[in-house]
């Protein structure tokens, strides 16, 4: 009966070794970004990104130096709390306006989201059709 050579099962180890090591460090060090509504934004602070709804006035320019000024309540308009928005980039994408739901994605300090990116939702895609 042949034996099997110990180089397979070293490099099966090895294999498995890397792979183990490698979630570890995903499930500890890997840095995701929280995405949280206006009501659950309370005591956070950092990179964040802010699912809402667009609220109020739109005051400013995306390239202005004061930025594109508006606020975001709750998607579904559960609890009143309003996040204040500056968003500094390029243009906001077309979609963009009072009323229409949006992911704001950027840092949150001081009651204040500094945004650097907007992803408008259509709502055609959300909406039943009756």
């Amino acid at each position: 009966m042949p034996t099997r050579s110990p180089a397979r099962l070293v490099v099966a180890l090895a294999v498995a070794g890397v792979l183990a090591i490698f979630l570890l460090y995903t499930a500890v060090a890997g840095h995701s970004t929280p995405t949280l509504t206006p009501s659950e934004i309370q005591g956070k602070s950092g990179k964040l990104q802010v699912v809402g709804t667009v609220v109020g006035t739109l005051h400013g320019d995306s390239h202005g130096a004061s930025g594109l000024q508006f606020q975001l309540v709750d998607p579904q308009g559960h609890g009143g709390k309003r996040v204040d928005v500056v968003y500094r980039g390029s243009a906001p994408p077309p979609l963009f306006k009072v009323g229409r739901s949006v992911v704001v994605s950027g840092t949150y300090a001081h009651g204040r989201l500094q945004g650097n990116d907007i992803v408008t939702k259509c709502p055609s895609k959300y909406t039943s059709a009756n």
